[in-house]
């Protein structure tokens, strides 16, 4: 049960009174994989250039400590979409159903009541089954425009059906497992269709055709970026002869073993891996940069709000940086949570803030749906975030946080964080960090998560381990086979 007091509900429609005359139109802009530290603005990596990214923060307010609700991109784009954790609807890894066992709307299908447009553009990745006709396909999820692709990886510069024929050809002579190379034609609606180009340059043109056509009335875009995912190689030749950068090429069945490849591709074995990844993180940035120059030539830029968000942390194997955090994607170390969260309205929202407080993906539907004059409905595990840019709240945040997965699970409240790793999760075949133990971290003294403070304060820990019990409990019983920290910490180790 959620409880408001008196002066919340009146400051909260004093809030809503800021778009009285007209509800905004409202951008959501997801990037994939993209590291903490892989915004110039941050001053933390002086080889990032994100000029046109940057020029947003400057319109508005970036956040430090926003999360995402997953480590991975699937669970993640599952708890942005429904404002809801994954958990409660049997997602918490690869792999599942999705968003087809969602009982409730949508944040598409909350705004469409509102009166919006709706249009997707880009990767889908929830789970299966994902094609038209199924919840999973955005136009079966309130939106009224869809072009992308459902592939969880999207090939950057093939996107033809003679592509994938050939490739499955050639791999018949060596049928190692490949992971999809997502290499197929997109969907324009239910059609299928080819089309040349890089990904990154594509979506952001049919995102500036849907703006266009819909600029007169209230549109909801949902801009959903497949860079800077694998395979960061993949980029436009000119790029690569200008910066005299090895083609690294894609894998070929007949040559070698996938593994082989794979693994030569990644940290820390591509001598070009991270000039790859700013390769793609160049063209990412020079997208937002067109789109808001889109709206301010429109002159719908005040009447705009636009929100940047990681779907999930930085992914270390492909030169993704998430200094100062520890870990990476697949984890929940900070540096697999962790993501860039950017909200800008200027002439109605504060621009050129910074905020430390602790936020999350939930928190997209709620801010959203009060923009549009809306009631949050009861679902919601997020908070409307408006308070704290407006400066009317400044402390608004979320007192706790939890994330789970089949390997982990972890829980945050306030500068203190737990964090249990029971299993080896993805680390094996991606290759990066994860410690299997009992650890507290304090995140304010201790943002690196090198120190562990679980002796030094049992009632800290008992405290938060008793939070995420109560949390579990709220979960279906398919989410609960967790041990917890105590009988993991107290349950013998084979040596």
């Amino acid at each position: 049960m959620k409880l408001f007091s008196i002066s919340s509900i009146v400051l909260t429609l004093l809030i809503s009174n800021l778009w009285a005359e007209r509800k905004p139109n409202i951008i959501l802009i997801i990037s994939d994989d993209q590291g903490y530290a892989d915004l110039s603005v941050a001053g933390i990596r002086d080889d990032v250039s994100t000029p046109n990214i940057d020029r947003l923060a400057a319109q508005g307010t970036r956040f430090t400590h926003a999360y995402a609700s997953s480590p991975i991109c699937n669970t993640s784009r599952c708890g942005i979409i429904t404002g809801a954790y994954q958990q409660r609807f049997g997602m918490q890894w690869y792999g599942g159903p999705g968003i087809s066992e969602w009982k409730n709307p949508t944040m598409a299908e909350l705004l469409k009541d509102a009166g919006y447009t709706n249009g997707y553009v880009g990767k889908v990745h929830y789970g299966s089954p994902n094609g038209p006709g199924t919840r999973n396909f955005p136009l079966e999820h309130g939106f009224d425009e869809f072009f992308g692709s459902e592939n969880a990886r999207i090939h950057y510069m093939v996107h033809s059906q003679d592509a994938i024929d050939a490739f499955d050809a050639a791999r018949a002579q060596n049928p190692e497992p490949s992971n999809s190379w997502g290499m197929g034609p997109f969907r324009d609606g239910t059609k299928e269709v080819d089309m040349e180009g890089m990904s990154t340059e594509i979506f952001g043109a049919k995102a500036r055709d849907f703006i266009s056509r819909n600029q007169k009335n209230p549109f909801f875009l949902y801009l959903s970026f497949n860079a800077v995912h694998n395979f960061t190689h993949q980029l436009p030749q000119e790029y690569l002869d200008k910066h005299d950068l090895e083609d690294y090429g894609d894998w070929d069945p007949k040559v070698e073993p996938y593994l082989d490849w794979y693994y030569r591709s990644r940290r820390p074995n591509n001598p070009n891996g991270r000039a790859h990844y700013l390769g793609q993180l160049h063209y990412l940035d020079q997208e937002v940069g067109r789109l808001l120059n889109h709206v301010d030539e429109l002159g719908i830029r005040d009447d705009t709000l636009i929100i940047y968000m990681g779907d999930n942390g930085g992914s270390r194997p492909i030169y993704a940086e998430n200094t100062p955090l520890r870990g990476s994607k697949f984890t929940l170390y900070e540096g697999g949570t962790r993501v860039p969260l950017i909200i800008s309205q200027p002439g109605t929202l504060p621009e050129n803030r910074v905020s430390e407080n602790m936020v999350s993906a939930f928190d997209l539907l709620p801010t959203m749906l009060t923009v549009a004059g809306e009631s949050v409905p009861d679902f919601a595990d997020g908070i409307n975030l408006l308070p704290t840019l407006t400066g009317a709240d400044p402390t608004r945040q979320h007192e706790t946080l939890h994330w789970k997965t089949a390997d982990e699970w972890s829980v945050r409240k306030g500068d203190w964080k737990l964090h249990t790793v029971h299993g080896e999760g993805a680390a094996p075949v991606e290759k990066v960090e994860l410690e299997q133990g009992v650890f507290l971290r304090n995140l304010r003294t201790d943002p690196s998560e090198t120190t562990n403070f679980a002796k030094q304060n049992p009632e800290i820990l008992a405290n938060l381990e008793h939070l995420h019990e109560a949390w579990v409990a709220t979960l279906p019983a398919s989410m609960s086979n967790v041990p917890s920290a105590t009988e993991w910490a107290e349950a013998p180790k084979e040596k």
